[in-house]
């Protein structure tokens, strides 16, 4: 595992205590998991993800991350019907690892009330509660 300054958390995206991130994009919210969360799993064999038009509250379990030494619940950071799933992890998991914010992503989802998004946190404060 990495330290943590060696990690990487961008700007422009919000993050959720449970380790994934939201971007806004228009009325979607695209979600991924952390740098930091991918890093902490190590390598990601897979990957089960829910499918489009399922509906979440936020913080609900949508998905969940397997690597060869454990498997971890994901939870959305916001509530919302799911409009498109990431399906190359299907074939390549490993995404995650690779680019957490990039091809790595996981859902884009047309949320509930894009309100929610003011109660996550800033990249300072997510690397702050990680300290």
């Amino acid at each position: 595992m990495k330290d943590l300054d060696e990690l990487y958390f961008p700007d422009g995206i919000l993050y959720y205590q449970e380790h994934t991130w939201a971007k806004r994009e228009g009325d979607l919210v695209r979600v991924g998991i952390t740098d930091f969360a991918q890093d902490q799993l190590g390598d990601i064999v897979f990957i089960e993800l829910p499918v489009s038009d399922d509906e979440f509250s936020r913080d609900d379990e949508f998905g969940i991350a397997e690597s060869a030494k454990t498997a971890s619940q994901l939870f959305i950071p916001i509530g919302g019907r799911i409009q498109a799933v990431n399906e190359e992890l299907e074939g390549s998991p490993g995404l995650v690892n690779a680019e957490p914010y990039g091809a790595g992503w996981l859902v884009l989802v047309k949320p509930y009330d894009l309100t929610e998004l003011n109660s996550l946190l800033s990249r300072d404060d997510y690397i702050a509660s990680l300290k």
